[in-house]
Parts: structure tokens; sequence; C-alpha cells
């Protein structure tokens, strides 16, 4: 309904204090006001009816809906000041996506000509809506890679809750309990904290196979301290767990609590899933040149993931699965070579395979920990090792690392209390070749071998960086050497890639400095995550850095690896050689908008990391 006078000043007050109408006239927003209309939503409307007759720009002005795309899953939750309806008059197409109401709501709603106008005439206003645009796709494109079977997380799987007992219960009772809710596990808890698991398999060879009866303690036949996960984790990841530790029961926990159990008859229906049946075709080779033939398979693998839209984070975790698995059946074959290793060892993989976001172009970054000081014979087997592991790795399309980082180096085959002391030394004597060395070796996972070794010296070495000023100055200074491609008037800045190509690199001048300021972060307080996207999870749960720091960096990292994965997509299907570099005229305004702003993410954080850690310098 039209607006009178008398309702007008309050709306052009409401108006001028909200973005991107702040940056209008008084008087544009005074014409503005005069052409809205005003709209009552009672929450028994259930849903807002869009026309595609009658395209506007819907202003909330007070009460609370939610977007959802046509599977129901929510997308965006809006209050007042928020818009809904701007998709539909940026594309010129009804989007599919639902506004339910929740509160009774006033909405101000402006017609599409003006809005149209609006856009034409001021840049702000129309790269606020742009923005606002490119995040919306952004969420419809994660939600969109949960349908893929490689990036389904197993929160998804779980058919029911797990079934629980008492830590004071007999056999006997776990028995009954699991006959009458029909599954083959009990988890086992004291004071609602998770202590064990008793399967059939348990009951059958701990009880039955010993001749004990059912009064034995449920605490002298479970097993304790099981391996959990979380409902996010991936489908692939589970798979792998159970795979390698031979399980059949895992039980799943958030923030403490047991909210699931998953079992191998859950995920029988992901079976199919080409990364899940990849890895399993390298655990059952049992020839080396076996394993590079379908090494082979890795290249396509990545270019399915790229063309399913999958989110770069979890194409990262898919390929580093994989190629964990491949180094791994490495080394069994290899120590099934040369006999039984002569002491415990673990094989260390450092950058992007320790950080778990491999993609294509990655070269090999590894290493050797021995649990002690190797004798003549032991150094000989475990030169020979990781020789011929390298040698593998590097025909299975994994080439050898250009600083030669190695495994093979004998410069990096240590015992523990040897990469203790490298360690402690880069740390305490922080010149440019140390640092050098702590933004590789400090992305460290141990791919193969005993986890309480590795642990061991990964305390050792959070320890000693643990609010260590000078290091951490040291590091801060190294991750805002280089600075994201954004020149004056927020310009890209271009550069050659070693041709005539002028383009951005997106790993190098973007993704690569999101990892070194989460990396400086997580190292001052002695956090225990590799990965990235962890890594600032963890920080942002710590209150190291502010929960808005944390999304930005996400996000921004996110959508920089998205790009980066689509423009190698579409080298390879070219049959381009692949690149990390970017074109701008490559992608749409909108995508180059956006891309501006996860730029600007990156820089702003470095500001921050500045201030944070070289203020006193």
């Amino acid at each position: 309904m039209p607006l009178n006078a008398s309702e007008l000043q309050p709306i052009v007050q409401f108006l001028h204090g909200l973005v991107p109408f702040d940056g209008l006239s008084r008087e544009l927003c005074e014409q503005v006001a005069r052409r809205l209309q005003i709209s009552y939503y009672s929450v028994n409307q259930r849903h807002v009816m869009l026309s595609p007759d009658c395209l506007n720009l819907h202003i909330v002005r007070s009460g609370a809906f939610e977007v959802k795309d046509a599977q129901g899953e929510l997308l965006d939750r809006l209050g007042e000041g928020d818009y809904f309806g701007f998709p539909a008059l940026l594309s010129g197409e009804l989007s599919d996506n639902h506004v339910a109401i929740l509160e009774d709501s006033l909405v101000y709603e402006l017609d599409g000509d003006t809005f149209n106008q609006l856009q034409s005439d001021n840049r702000d206003f129309a790269k606020f809506f742009t923005r606002a645009y490119a995040k919306r796709l952004r969420n419809q494109a994660r939600f969109k890679a949960k349908d893929q079977s490689t990036t389904s997380r197993i929160g998804a799987l779980m058919a029911r809750p797990a079934l629980t007992i008492a830590l004071h219960s007999q056999v006997t009772d776990a028995a009954k309990a699991m006959s009458q809710a029909r599954v083959s596990s009990v988890v086992i808890t004291d004071n609602d904290a998770l202590v064990g698991i008793v399967t059939d398999r348990d009951l059958r060879n701990r009880v039955l196979a010993q001749g004990l009866d059912g009064r034995v303690p449920l605490a002298n036949i479970m097993t304790p301290a099981p391996i959990t996960i979380s409902p996010n984790t991936l489908v692939f990841e589970a798979m792998s767990i159970m795979s390698e530790q031979h399980l059949h029961h895992l039980p799943v926990v958030e923030q403490g609590q047991v909210v699931g159990m998953l079992t191998s008859s859950d995920i029988i229906r992901s079976q199919g899933s080409q990364p899940l049946l990849l890895i399993g075709e390298i655990n059952r080779q049992t020839a080396i040149d076996k394993l590079i033939v379908i090494s082979r398979r890795i290249p396509e693998l990545l270019q399915k993931l790229i063309s399913a839209d999958a989110r770069a984070d979890e194409i990262g975790r898919v390929l580093t699965s994989v190629t964990d698995a491949l180094t791994r059946r490495l080394i069994e074959l290899n120590c099934e070579l040369l006999g039984t290793p002569p002491m415990a060892f673990c094989w260390l993989a450092f950058g992007s395979q320790g950080r778990q976001d491999q993609v294509a172009c990655s070269d090999q970054d590894n290493a050797l920990l021995l649990s002690d000081e190797p004798d003549a014979a032991a150094a000989e087997y475990f030169k020979t090792l990781s020789v011929n592991v390298c040698r593998s790795l590097d025909a299975c399309g994994f080439v050898y690392c250009p600083g030669d980082i190695m495994a093979q180096n004998p410069k990096w085959r240590m015992s523990l209390k040897s990469w203790q002391a490298h360690f402690r030394q880069w740390v305490i004597s922080p010149q440019p070749k140390a640092l050098m060395h702590a933004s590789i070796f400090f992305d460290m996972r141990s791919v193969y071998g005993p986890a309480e070794l590795f642990n061991e010296l990964q305390t050792k070495v959070l320890a000693v960086t643990k609010g260590n000023d000078i290091f951490l100055a040291g590091m801060a200074g190294n991750a805002i050497q280089t600075r994201p491609p954004l020149g004056f008037f927020r310009k890209f800045v271009l550069e050659r890639d070693g041709s005539e190509v002028k383009g951005m690199d997106l790993k190098h001048r973007g993704n690569a400095l999101v990892t070194d300021i989460a990396r400086v972060y997580a190292l001052s307080v002695g956090c225990t995550e590799v990965n990235t996207a962890k890594r600032l999870q963890a920080l942002m749960n710590q209150g190291v850095i502010s929960r808005r720091l944390a999304l930005d960096l996400a996000d921004a990292q996110e959508f920089i690896a998205h790009l980066r994965l689509a423009n190698q997509g579409q080298q390879y299907a070219k049959q381009q050689s692949l690149s990390n570099f970017l074109k701008p005229g490559d992608i749409s305004s909108l995508m180059r908008h956006q891309l501006q702003d996860a730029f600007k993410v990156v820089d702003d954080a470095q500001a921050g990391l500045r201030l944070a850690f070289l203020r006193s310098l």
C-alpha cells in the first residue's frame, strides 16, 4: 500500500542507517522511501509467495525469516535490516528457494525498476548486492556437495542413537540390552563419559570362547577408550579408519557426548564411491608395479570431484586419503621385501599432504622419524626403504621435492631425540633458513607408524613454540612478506606465470597466505591441528581469534581454492598444463567481485597478524 507523509520520515531514517542505502544521499533515500510498499506477513502464512511477474527487493523491517533451498536445506536466516528477493532481481529468474516465515513480520518492498536504477547509478550499491548474491550461491554450492557420496558426512547415515550401558554392569546385562535393541554393539559409559565398547564379536571371543559366565563385569571384556569419530566426519574417512583398524563399529561423539554408532552396515551404500574403491584396490595390491598403474587414476578422480562441484576442502581430504593409502601400501610392501624393521618408525608427511589439502601438481614432502638412534645396519635398512618408497611415489606422479625434503635424504631420517633437537634449534634461533624449514615442517602428520611416537614429537615441538615471542615474530614476518594480488582501488595485480600469460597466482598469493596466518596463530597456543580449516575452527573455539575472522578466513580459503580447482579443471579439459594462475577475464564479473573480497579478507588478516606478533618489534 502507498505511503503517506506521516509514515515517510521514519522509513527514510531506517533506510539511511542501513547498508547499502547509507551510501545514498538523504534526498535519494526519500525518493526510494516514496516508492516502497509495506507488507505484513503472519507466521500462519508459513511461506512468502514470490511471483515471477512482480520481482521486488524485500527489506525486513521487523520479524524473522529463513531461506531454504528446494531440498529444505537452510541457506540463510534473516532479521531486521536483511534482504531477500535480490537473487531473482539480479538473475532475472525466480529462484526455487523458499522463504519461511518464523515470526509475524513487517517488510518494505522495493519495485524492480527502482532497484535496477539504483544498481546502475551507484557502484557501491550494486557491489553490495552482487556480494550478497555470490554468498548465497556459495552456500547453495556447499549444500549441493553433500549429495556426492564422496563428500557425505556420516551424521546422515546413523540409523539410530547408540545403545549405552553403565560401566558397573555385567556381561548378561549388555547381552540382554543388545538383544532387545537388536543391535550388535553397546557403548560403556561412566558418569555419561565414554569409557569402552562391547560388540557381539567380543561376547563370542572374550566370553563364550573363554568359558566365562554372564556375571563377568563389562570392564573386564570391553575395548577401552575406543576410536571415535564426529558427525562431521566424511564417509570415506570413516571407512578408511574401519579398514585400517579392522573395525566394524565406530562410536560417534559430539562435544564429549555419544550421539550415535556407525557400523559397517550403515555405509554399505557408500561402497560404490570411487575414492573408496580406489583405496580398496590400493590396499589389495601385492606388487609395487600394480600400485603405480592404479595411481594413474588419481588425476581422473580429481577431475570428477571438481566436476561434481565438491568443496575444495573436501576434495583435498579425499585426495590426501588416497595418497596416504598409497604411501602406506608402498611402505608395507617394501617392509615385506626388506624384512622386519629394526625399530619402530613413523613416515611423516609435510606440506599439502600433512595439511590434507592436496590437489594437482603436488610434490613429495616427507621424512622418517625413528624411535632410537640407528646403528649401521638399521641406518642402511631405512636408507633402502626410504629411497624405494620415494622412487615409487615419483613413479606414481608425486614428483621429487625440488628442495630435497624427502625421507631419501639422510638429513631427514632422524631419531626422536634428533628431531626434537632440530625443532628446538629452529625455534630458539629463528634464522631465515630455520623459518623456511618451520613453514614446511610444522605442518606435519604421521602417515604410517605408531601414534605414540609421533605424538611425543609433536607435544615437545608445540611446547617450544607456544608463547615464544621471537620465533612467532619471525614466522609472522615471513607470513606477511607476500601479499594478495590487490593494488590501488582494489584492482587485481597481475604477474606472468613464466610465459606470456598474465594472471593471479591463487596458490601462493591466496591459499598459502591463509595457511601461513593460521599456522602462526596455531603455533602460538600449541594447537595440534594441522589442516587449515580445522586450525581456524580450533582457534575460534579457544578464543584465540574472533569468530568473524575465523569464518571470513575459512570462506576466503574455500572460495579461492574452489576457483583454483575449477580453473585447473578447465585446463585439464582443454589438455593444457595445470597451473595455479587465473586470468581475471576467465571468470564472471560476479566472481571477480567476490575474489576481490576474498583477497581483502586475507590482506586485513595479515594486518591483524602484524599487530598481534610484530607490534612490540
